[in-house]
């Protein structure tokens, strides 16, 4: 199966005004489940066709099995091309459009038959196969659409926001049928998505993307427990920021002065002392105690309001110093809170990261765009 590699790719639109790929390079490798993520209009589509070869690049180079596919066609590329929208032909029953692919290329009958019933067996959808798409919900679609790129004999798998049309259950269960397809086949496969949650349930190493650059690349344990930069801390799961400057770096950590002369210690000592930070905590692992108690990192404050989630709580904390924090808490587990109540958060030195204070600032940093 494919290896898959981009060096130094860049993509410009509108005579070089719109820079969709900014000279991004990595590495798929064989068998793996590697997903681009990023907000919309981060390039992370445009990268795909890349791939596929349906988008040529201005600069760099794409290799598939280390031979460089720049000239090759999409049809000759052995890329089986999962869209959103599914593309099925209407007018093609299920059985026809999986089969399209063979029939295509001019394989024999027998090897057709073959092919198009271990694909529809393996997709649960063999009793359909004479449905047409109209006929069939979103999941089935999808499905039919996931075995139709695999019919061809497809090694590479290109997946463009799969799952963006299924509504949340069905897109919930299918992400794993997804990655269990793709294991199972011992593919390659490339899933593009904005949904982080989605990325993290499937893929083995994921790409944050913005603006045209892949800021990193990781495990989705790397990306969420040792983010590198303040936007993918932001993109990925979810996080306080508050503000800060570094007064004191000691064998054990830094010590960081907060708005209000709030002092607060971590692990990292990265950083030098004077300098501007951005403390990022993630809402989970605060812990959360009523009234005024005198803990390692202790910020007091009181409830601005709460919202019942389901499975968590959330609390919007306004703190003493005037910054604002949110606070995720199970359900099930521990007390609960009301507005007004009066309470102590607090957190480890160690769950906690720091950040140099952005040129542009911190909210420019944290938008989407």
């Amino acid at each position: 199966m494919p290896e898959v590699q981009l060096v130094n790719v860049t993509k410009t639109f509108e005579k070089g005004k719109i820079v969709a790929v900014d000279n991004v390079s990595f590495r798929v490798q064989d068998k793996e489940y590697f997903s681009l993520i990023g907000p919309s209009g981060c390039g992370k589509t445009t990268l795909l066709r890349i791939v596929a070869g349906l988008v040529q690049p201005d600069e760099g180079e794409i290799r598939i099995e280390n031979k460089l596919v720049n000239p090759i066609p999409p049809e000759d590329r052995s890329i089986g091309f999962v869209f959103q929208t599914y593309a099925l032909f209407p007018h093609m029953n299920v059985w026809d459009n999986v089969t399209y692919g063979p029939r295509v290329k001019a394989w024999g009958n027998k090897e057709r038959t073959r092919i198009g019933r271990e694909m529809l067996e393996m997709v649960r959808l063999y009793e359909r196969l004479d449905a047409l798409p109209s006929e069939l919900s979103g999941g089935m679609m999808q499905r039919v659409a996931l075995a139709r790129a695999l019919a061809a004999g497809a090694k590479l798998l290109l997946l463009d926001e799969p799952l963006g049309a299924l509504d949340a259950k069905i897109r919930f269960e299918l992400r794993y049928e997804l990655r269990k397809f793709v294991k199972d086949l011992g593919l390659t496969a490339i899933h593009v998505t904005h949904d982080q949650g989605e990325a993290m349930a499937i893929s083995d190493r994921i790409a944050v993307m913005r603006k045209g650059k892949i800021l990193q690349i990781g495990t989705p344990q790397e990306l969420y427990m040792k983010p590198q930069h303040i936007f993918v801390a932001h993109f990925i799961g979810e996080s306080n920021f508050l503000e800060g400057y570094i007064t004191e770096v000691n064998k054990k950590g830094s010590v960081v002065k907060l708005r209000g002369r709030l002092t607060v210690h971590v692990s990292d000592k990265t950083k030098n002392k004077g300098e501007r930070v951005v403390l990022m905590v993630r809402p989970e692992t605060f812990k959360m105690e009523e009234g005024r108690k005198k803990r390692v990192n202790s910020m007091f404050g009181h409830i601005e309001k709460f919202r019942f989630e389901g499975t968590n709580i959330r609390y919007d904390v306004l703190l003493e110093n005037e910054d604002r924090i949110a606070i995720v808490r199970p359900t099930l587990m521990g007390e609960w809170f009301n507005v007004g109540d009066r309470v102590t958060v607090s957190f480890s030195p160690n769950k906690s990261y720091i950040f140099t204070y952005p040129r542009k600032g911190l909210r420019e940093e944290l938008t989407l765009e």
